[in-house]
């Protein structure tokens, strides 16, 4: 046997040397090339490291009231350019188009050290979402470009919005649609512009301790007024003005909250969106509802990204805890014991690295999620404009738009097909159209944005609790490096944000069912395939296992009913859509994940500046892929098990069953005549000792007719799991290697 020697050893893989730097995340998040958005990220990252941090340090957290303190960061906002961010250049902003991974970026620079600074911010941006999405061109150029920082030599009131959709205890929360707050005439003369009247008491609502103006969403009190709409409210209108009380909130004490109070005369021009008037009645040209769904199907994301900045920002400050942590006692210098610390042990090590896979995982699947509503954004506008001009409105719109999704799933299935049989022709045409890419495009944003916002928030806060508990009891105080206590909380609040779980797991529920989601989808399993050939450590190919493993358990729940007859797929049966929901969300995160990672890899050679750490990085992100598909599958696992075999009921030891058994005594017998007999049938099925007139247990084990498709691809998937333990050894290894700063770069 040939003697193994230096010059033929495999070479040592490379390791990460350094935490991710700026060029990596601008690759992976897919703004390398936007220098306007690398200016944003330094802007917001220098607020927040900066005089947002300094004033969390410095206690701003323990109190409720909006302070002088609190307030100056607003100045800070519009210094930066963090509040003409949203803005179009002609209203005083600077970023020209689709703004979602700008304000995604933004929320994640300031949610780093606290999110109540961020939701400050954001709350702004939502106070006037309202009118940017939905508003009419008079009211964008009066509020939305109002909100622009004053110029010198100005001389307006700068606007500072706030959104009140939220109702009073016991409704807040409960149901959006379920609106406290009315509206009704209050004077209407022959000829002129009705006068409303507007009734309104908000739960914490954000921005209310400084807020000039207010979009409040209200249900008509009056039978001149159809439906529900929302309303523009500003200071200084007749009437009652009540900032309210500040919550007392647990968390996020950086934003202001308060339960206001409004009853004010305003002029009917203030409906978002307009209105008509048909037989005296007045017809918001947009209901609550229909400005509410444009308004969070974008906003959640961002949401959704302040919980990965939590989790990306407790990397560091754990890794330092984790090395110091037994400096000062013994073990000297240059000792493992004072080197590594608590490193030394492999589960701190492995829960770090659970840690930063999911924050990685939630980066990719929000940022992704920013840049698809970029892309949808310009198309939604056409879609809009071509109906508008075809006077095509309700049923009638509905059904032009089920034509335009046969296009897409036509295009979708053609461009599924090997290149060799596929019709080029038929396919440019189609991709030329803008309606059916936004068909395309839409069915996978009514699926990512709800399961942005469920996974990230839920799962996210979980994790965090998980990064806090590594910091030991210096997890809990004020003092902890990286504010994680504090983030750990505010984590909480995130979750019920512009909806609890419950609503994106009813959205979901509804919109993974799509047939032009699914076929996209499918089309995923078939990529991951062949990426795992090219790629095999990133965990691809365990992920589309457990992809295919979702399919097929949604398409069997579908059409399978529990053991009384009950159908198991409907919209009330939330013990089965909810957790398929829940499935689909890992899948997701998982698979934006790796493409980011391979993003990486194939960009990342040409920065010169990633050139001597590139392999290093690239290699440990395809262990944490690999780490995280192997999570996902495991949910899977259970999940698609729990709802496959669970609503079926257990047999029992009946007349029929007893008769099926075998006899030990019997088989001894048979085994003389059919070598091996014995040792089948206890592997098989049931059989009663001597004495016995059947297993001593529930009942016969349970036979899977029907389901063999399922056990194959879960054992299958099981068997895919195979080196995803190995991936997670050498991420912890790199823990312990990776170079970390001296210090935080903001105040502790």
């Amino acid at each position: 046997m040939e003697a193994i020697t230096e010059e033929t050893k495999s070479p040592a893989p490379a390791v990460l040397t350094t935490l991710p730097s700026d060029d990596v995340r601008q690759i992976m998040w897919r703004f390398a090339d936007r220098y306007e958005l690398h200016m944003l990220v330094q802007s917001a990252r220098g607020v927040a490291r900066g005089p947002v941090a300094r004033l969390v340090a410095a206690g701003g957290r323990n109190s409720h009231e909006w302070t002088a303190e609190k307030n100056a960061l607003l100045q800070h906002y519009d210094e930066s350019g963090i509040t003409a961010a949203s803005l179009e250049p002609e209203q005083g902003g600077y970023i020209a188009g689709p703004k979602n991974l700008a304000l995604a970026l933004l929320a994640f620079e300031l949610a780093w050290v606290d999110a109540g600074a961020a939701t400050g911010s954001l709350a702004g941006n939502l106070g006037l979402a309202p009118i940017h999405e939905r508003g009419t061109p008079a009211q964008r150029e009066q509020y939305v470009s109002g909100a622009a920082p004053l110029k010198p030599g100005e001389h307006r009131k700068q606007i500072r919005a706030a959104f009140a959709l939220t109702e009073p205890i016991p409704f807040v929360g409960v149901e959006t649609g379920m609106l406290a707050g009315k509206v009704r005439v209050a004077d209407w003369k022959n000829g002129g512009e009705p006068l409303l009247q507007v009734e309104k008491r908000g739960r914490f609502i954000t921005n209310m301790g400084f807020a000039n103006v207010v979009t409040a969403a209200v249900d008509s009190d009056d039978a001149r007024i159809k439906g529900s709409c929302m309303v523009i409210l500003e200071e200084g209108d007749p009437g009652v003005w009540d900032r309210g009380t500040p919550t007392k909130k647990l968390v996020h004490q950086l934003s202001s909250t308060n339960d206001p109070v409004f009853n004010l005369k305003v002029p009917a021009h203030r409906i978002v969106g307009g209105y008509t008037v048909k037989d005296g009645v007045i017809i918001p040209n947009y209901s609550h509802g229909e400005i509410i769904e444009a308004v969070f199907r974008r906003t959640r994301v961002t949401v959704g990204l302040m919980t990965s900045a939590k989790l990306l920002s407790a990397v560091e400050p754990v890794i330092l805890y984790q090395r110091r942590r037994f400096r000062g006692g013994e073990g000297a210098p240059g000792t493992p014991r004072y080197e590594l610390g608590i490193q030394q042990k492999e589960d701190a090590l492995h829960r770090l690295v659970d840690v930063w896979a999911t924050g990685e995982a939630s980066a990719s699947l929000g940022f992704h999620a920013a840049r698809l509503f970029d892309e949808l954004d310009p198309l939604e506008k056409v879609k809009d404009q071509w109906l508008a001009g075809k006077k095509l409105t309700g049923r009638a719109a509905l059904k032009e738009m089920a034509r335009i999704n046969a296009d897409a799933m036509e295009l979708v299935k053609i461009n599924s097909q090997p290149a060799s049989e596929r019709d080029s022709s038929r396919a440019g045409d189609l991709e030329a159209d803008p309606l059916v890419k936004f068909a395309v495009l839409d069915s996978l944003a009514n699926v990512f944005c709800p399961a942005c916002k469920l996974w990230n928030t839920g799962h996210g806060a979980n994790m965090m609790r998980e990064a806090v508990s590594l910091m030991g009891g210096y997890g809990v105080t004020e003092d902890c490096p990286g504010f994680l206590g504090q983030k750990w909380m505010d984590a909480q609040l995130e979750a019920t944000y512009e909806g609890p779980e419950a609503v994106q797991r009813l959205q979901l529920s509804l919109t993974m069912t799509n047939e032009l989601f699914l076929a996209q989808f499918k089309q995923w399993i078939s990529g991951l395939r062949r990426l795992a050939g090219e790629r095999p450590g990133t965990g691809a190919c365990t992920l589309a296992s457990a992809m295919q493993l979702w399919l097929w358990t949604l398409n069997h729940v579908q059409t399978a009913v529990d053991a009384d007859g009950v159908r198991l797929f409907h919209k009330t049966r939330q013990g089965v859509t909810f957790p398929l929901a829940d499935a689909l969300c890992w899948l997701l995160a998982a698979r934006q994940f790796i493409l980011d990672v391979v993003e990486l890899e194939t960009r990342g050679a040409e920065n010169p500046a990633l050139a001597e750490g590139l392999a290093g990085t690239v290699g440990f992100f395809n262990d944490l892929a690999h780490v995280q598909c192997a999570r996902a599958a495991g949910e899977i696992s259970r999940i698609t098990s729990e709802l496959v075999f669970g609503y079926n009921r257990h047999p029992a030891w009946d007349e029929t069953s007893c008769h099926a058994c075998y006899c030990a005594e019997e088989l001894e017998s048979l085994e003389g005549l059919i070598p091996g007999i014995d040792s089948s049938a206890r592997a098989y099925s049931d059989v009663a000792e001597t004495g016995e007139q059947h297993p001593c247990k529930t009942g016969p084990c349970v036979k899977f007719h029907g389901l063999e498709n399922f056990i194959r691809l879960r054992a299958k998937l099981d068997g895919c799991l195979t080196g995803c333990r190995l991936a997670k050894d050498r991420a912890a290894e790199s823990l312990t290697k990776v170079m970390t700063r001296e210090a935080l770069d903001y105040p502790v």
